[in-house]
């Protein structure tokens, strides 16, 4: 659902993404990991097509993203650290204009489904987006999804600044998504919650893609020290 062959962003003579090589497939969950500067965001922002490659190809669901941008928008949905909704219209008000610019038509009972299915509570249904937390923000995000019938999830750091409850909550929510065949990829400083929720789990450093790991082949405290030795942090690691 996600390939990129060799894909480059330079600007100037700064390199933000240098010859990136991933897959994800249906029912994946790939956790981007890396410091400030290291490509997680521009690797987004090209498959979203928000800004062009230097070289190199992105494709989503087979279509290039760079010849299908207004195609493959079709099939994805995105929730960035700090998702934009309308603060002054409710929950089920954004669920129902975000759901048809996507060109769904859903009665208002549906919504609810939707907004119950992606966790949030019902007695915050008819509440203004302006009252919620980033959590529940983040939960009416994952509703869009669901009622768009998104086959590829983008996420950048869409866990920053939650509480344990509402990360652990976020969490199950990709799970459940995961179980609809949806490919995620989430650019994410999380070790501990890409460790929990990923299927595979990439380190970057500079632009590049420096490692790889299945997520259920390698231990938290292995993926803490195969990071923080790519991160060249060596004299952290007992």
């Amino acid at each position: 659902m996600i390939i990129t062959n060799n894909l480059t962003k330079q600007y100037g003579g700064n390199t933000a993404l240098d010859h990136l090589n991933l897959e994800v497939k249906e029912g994946e969950i790939y956790c981007l990991l890396g410091a400030n500067g290291a490509g997680k965001t521009t690797t987004i922002n090209l498959l979203l097509g928000f800004i062009p490659p230097s070289s190199g190809s992105a494709f989503i669901n087979q279509l290039d993203v760079q010849e299908n941008s207004k195609a493959t928008k079709q099939f994805l949905a995105y929730i960035p650290e700090n998702l934009m909704l309308y603060p002054n219209l409710t929950a089920l008000e954004n669920l129902d204009y975000f759901s048809g610019i996507a060109g769904k038509t859903l009665s208002k009972s549906d919504l609810k489904i939707v907004l119950e299915e992606a966790g949030l509570e019902q007695e915050a249904f008819e509440n203004r987006i302006s009252t919620f937390s980033k959590g529940m923000r983040q939960k009416v995000g994952i509703a869009i999804a669901l009622a768009k019938d998104a086959k590829v999830l983008l996420l950048d750091e869409p866990t920053s600044g939650l509480d344990p409850k509402a990360s652990n909550e976020f969490g199950l929510l990709l799970q459940k998504l995961r179980s609809k065949g949806v490919a995620t990829l989430m650019a994410t400083h999380d070790l501990f919650r890409a460790k929990e929720v990923a299927t595979h789990i990439g380190i970057m450093k500079d632009g590049q893609l420096k490692q790889q790991f299945v997520a259920d082949a390698i231990s938290l405290p292995e993926l803490e020290k195969a990071y923080l030795n790519t991160m060249e942090y060596k004299e952290l690691v007992p």
